[in-house]
């Protein structure tokens, strides 16, 4: 019978023959390891943010500042059995924009910025700059409990089911007036760059 060390050179050896005919001989698993052999080359995993060189300076100044509140979150969408309508100021719901809470400890109209937010990529390529707008109340929405809306379908809450159930900081950014803003008022990192680049022109 093999012994231990035996039968992993000869699986080794059918795993990797062109070592093996390198060499005439099976090769030992601790010489495989040693050499490197059959090692996978580790490439960066992109978690879909981005870094915080690509946020407005406002965002980036908040991202040190003092959370007034914490939340759970819970994330919620328009269609099939989700939320349908407008929220409780009227208004359209904005995908990754507007934020149901209890407005006991979370005013209505207040502007939130949720750091753990900063930087998550969406489906469109559209980098999140950290704010959302508490626009909407929910009957199970008490106390230390916020709802993101994603958008429609449940696919709309890919890019931010890892905040599901998660605990999240608050930081107090002000009043807003109004519905909350749409992604497609606020100016793309490539029409920003492109005005930064016809500014510069322009001064030479």
């Amino acid at each position: 019978m093999f012994g231990t060390a035996a039968a992993l050179a000869l699986v080794w050896a059918l795993a990797f023959p062109a070592q093996a005919a390198v060499t005439g001989e099976p090769v030992s698993y601790e010489a495989a390891v040693a050499s490197g052999l059959g090692a996978e080359p580790t490439t960066p995993s992109d978690d879909g943010s981005a870094s915080d060189a690509e946020l407005p300076a406002d965002a980036r100044a908040l991202l040190d500042a003092d959370p007034r509140w914490s939340a759970r979150v819970n994330l919620y969408h328009a269609g099939g059995g989700g939320a349908t309508g407008n929220d409780s100021l009227g208004c359209r719901p904005i995908p990754m924009r507007t934020v149901a809470v209890d407005p006991r400890y979370i005013p209505r109209r207040t502007r939130l910025f949720i750091p753990e937010t900063v930087g998550m990529r969406m489906p469109d390529g559209t980098i999140h700059d950290g704010y959302w707008y508490a626009s909407d109340t929910g009957g199970a929405i008490k106390g230390q409990k916020i709802d993101l809306y994603t958008g429609h379908g449940r696919g709309s809450m890919q890019p931010a089911m890892r905040f599901n159930q998660d605990r999240v900081s608050i930081v107090d950014a002000g009043r807003f007036d109004g519905c909350p803003p749409s992604w497609d008022r606020v100016p793309s990192q490539a029409t920003l760059m492109a005005s930064a680049d016809t500014t510069s022109a322009g001064a030479n």
